[in-house]
């Protein structure tokens, strides 16, 4: 019950604080089965993005959210579960299966699905590289991918974790949806690879389209990981 609680009032103090904006509304439909695949700058689109629309948003969110011990993090993944956020491993490969079969099973309910295609947030504002989970989701079950565009949110988050200024407006961009059977429809190749690739460059393009993001080749994970390393070595003692 008191998850239930948590998606309004959130919602509210959201509203009343930042006054976030959505445009293309009219491309979620009022029922039935959809994907919304956003790109992802900071913790707070999974806030703002759901508390846009009348219908319910489960997202498929790092489990990593949901681990820790403190108090705020404990806070955080209560608000988590009651914004319906799914944790799962995102680590790609095999520990791609489960979230697979969940974000299926929130379709298969006539939810709405919403996923990060890039997997974690942007560590610079770019539109980074997308995982092929959205296009063998969609694939699998028939389910249109509607792609979705926040802006504002990195401007308004540098430099702070959790609470985003008020300015810029933070705003919410919904596009058209797409189609994967119908790109798949067309395909003259073989490789299922390379088919679902190239329904997440589709993807990504239309994102990337409402967003004005510069893109980049590499998957956002790893840049993370390189600039963790590169900071832990800046961090080391010198000899001598």
């Amino acid at each position: 019950m008191l998850y239930e609680l948590a998606k309004p009032v959130v919602m509210a103090i959201s509203r009343l604080l930042w006054n976030p904006a959505i445009t293309g509304a009219e491309n979620v439909p009022e029922r039935g089965p959809v994907i919304l695949a956003s790109n992802h700058l900071a913790y707070c689109d999974t806030v703002f993005l759901p508390g846009q629309l009348r219908r319910t948003v489960h997202f498929l969110g790092k489990s990593d959210m949901f681990s820790g011990s403190s108090l705020p993090q404990r806070i955080g993944a209560r608000i988590m579960h009651g914004l319906h956020v799914m944790p799962v491993d995102r680590s790609g490969g095999r520990a791609a299966r489960p979230a697979i079969d969940a974000g299926a099973a929130v379709l298969e309910a006539g939810g709405i699905l919403g996923i990060y295609p890039e997997g974690t947030r942007s560590p610079d504002g770019r539109l980074y590289r997308g995982k092929t989970g959205v296009a063998r989701i969609a694939l699998a079950t028939g389910v249109p991918i509607v792609p979705v565009a926040m802006l504002g949110v990195h401007e308004a988050h540098r430099g702070r974790k959790y609470f985003p200024r008020r300015r810029p407006q933070i705003r919410v961009v919904i596009g058209e949806p797409l189609l994967a059977q119908e790109i798949a429809s067309s395909w003259d190749g073989t490789d299922e690879s390379a088919l679902v690739r190239a329904i997440t460059e589709a993807v990504m393009d239309r994102i990337q389209e409402m967003s004005g993001q510069e893109r980049s080749e590499e998957y956002s994970a790893d840049v993370k990981r390189r600039l963790r390393a590169a900071a832990g070595r800046s961090d080391r003692p010198r000899s001598g």
